[in-house]
């Protein structure tokens, strides 16, 4: 969970042509996938891993992230740049000590919306309380398992008449024999 201030402001909105008023306010936000799945649901768009977000979408996403209860909706457009950076850097930070040695992902390519994560949970059978988690810690999860669950590399044929090779040396060394 990421707890930010927002600090009090009056400033004059272009867009609605009126003056913005608001207290200082605490925010607590997570990334996780219920946010997400808000987001998405008003948006109709995926929202990981796209990089043409609008600035309107960008701020509707934190007010899903919210967890703070009855905050004024005006209160997301006072956000600073420095505030935005801190809220940047923990939608990406990966929340884990896990890493991987080589980016193995079969998902690289596809739109990963809520729905698929979802999906991702239920095959894999990751309780429903993650889906409150870290976004990026429950992806590594994910991510986790999947190799956990892959079946162990076959042999490639080469590996295979080595494999075989030793043991025929083997067995001739122990019976003694030339063939």
């Amino acid at each position: 969970m990421l707890k930010i201030i927002v600090p009090a402001i009056e400033k004059w909105d272009e867009d609605r042509q009126e003056f913005l008023s608001t207290k200082e306010t605490e925010l607590c936000l997570e990334h996780s996938l219920v946010s997400v799945s808000k987001w998405e649901s008003k948006w109709h768009k995926y929202f990981i891993g796209n990089n043409n977000l609008t600035s309107e979408m960008l701020i509707d996403y934190i007010r899903c992230m919210t967890m703070t209860q009855n905050v004024d909706p005006d209160i997301f457009y006072a956000i600073d740049e420095e505030t935005m950076t801190k809220i940047k850097d923990y939608i990406s930070d990966s929340q884990t000590a896990t890493w991987f040695s080589e980016n193995n992902d079969k998902h690289g390519r596809d739109i990963i919306t809520s729905e698929i994560i979802y999906y991702w949970m239920i095959a894999l059978q990751i309780p429903f309380e993650c889906q409150k988690w870290h976004l990026n810690r429950l992806l590594t999860l994910i991510r986790v398992c999947n190799e956990k669950n892959q079946p162990e590399k076959k042999m490639s044929q080469s590996e295979v008449m080595r494999r075989n090779r030793e043991i025929n040396e083997a067995r001739r060394r122990a019976l003694k024999t030339r063939g």
